[in-house]
């Protein structure tokens, strides 16, 4: 199953009062594994930073000023989220500024039905426990200390690393090749196994087995089956 993860930044908190997306990075999962294809590009946001997003992801107007707008680099982007189910952490924040930019260049919304939570997920299975993605890296022990500014690429290759223990850990991209296997049906972080099961074997004494048996029986003084009640 091919997944994609992806983060965004942006020059503000809302699309529908101007801001506008200035980075994504996305990174490609085949069950629950990368593969090592990765999508990342800023864009120029036709606007000026304000000073509160670039404290967070230090991207400058300087240095935006000569990427590419949004809809100049749109069919890449495209082309590599496919129709792949695409995970992202607070999903509702990055999919309303995907879905904006896609609107302003003429290309339909990406459905909300291929959004995976990972907010959400880690809520059901954590709660009362903080579910920042700063947090989620320590409680699952992973490394994030080269994180000093908000990276959509880095965000996303860590975020990665989250949902895999999020949805069952590592172990769930290890298959064990059996012939008795017949199919393996996947579900959500299960994987069911159903086996040819072979019929069991008669166990009956041959006649040899049963001479010696009764000889053997003979040699017993006193067994406790011939005693009277």
């Amino acid at each position: 199953m091919r997944e994609i993860v992806f983060d965004t930044e942006t020059t503000g908190l809302d699309p529908r009062t101007g801001d506008r997306l200035v980075e994504i990075g996305c990174i490609e999962l085949v069950n629950r594994v990368p593969t090592g294809r990765t999508f990342h590009a800023y864009f120029n946001p036709d606007r000026p930073m304000p000073i509160e997003a670039e404290q967070v992801h230090g991207l400058s107007d300087a240095f935006l000023a000569d990427k590419p707008r949004f809809h100049e680099n749109v069919l890449d982007l495209l082309e590599f989220l496919a129709d792949s189910p695409l995970v992202a952490h607070n999903a509702q924040f990055d999919f309303g500024f995907l879905n904006c930019e896609l609107c302003s260049c003429g290309h339909p919304e990406v459905s909300l039905d291929r959004m995976v939570d990972t907010l959400g997920i880690a809520r059901r299975r954590h709660p009362g426990a903080k579910h920042s993605l700063d947090a989620l890296c320590t409680r699952y022990g992973i490394d994030r200390s080269h994180r000093v500014k908000h990276g959509a690429l880095l965000d996303a290759e860590l975020l990665a690393q989250v949902y895999v223990e999020l949805t069952g850990g590592r172990q769930i991209g290890l298959e064990l090749a059996t012939e008795t296997i017949e199919t393996v049906v996947e579900t959500v972080g299960i994987t069911v196994m159903n086996r040819i099961f072979r019929a069991p074997r008669p166990h009956v004494p041959s006649e040899a087995e049963l001479i010696r048996h009764e000889a053997f029986v003979e040699t017993l003084n006193g067994p406790l089956w011939d005693k009277s009640p």
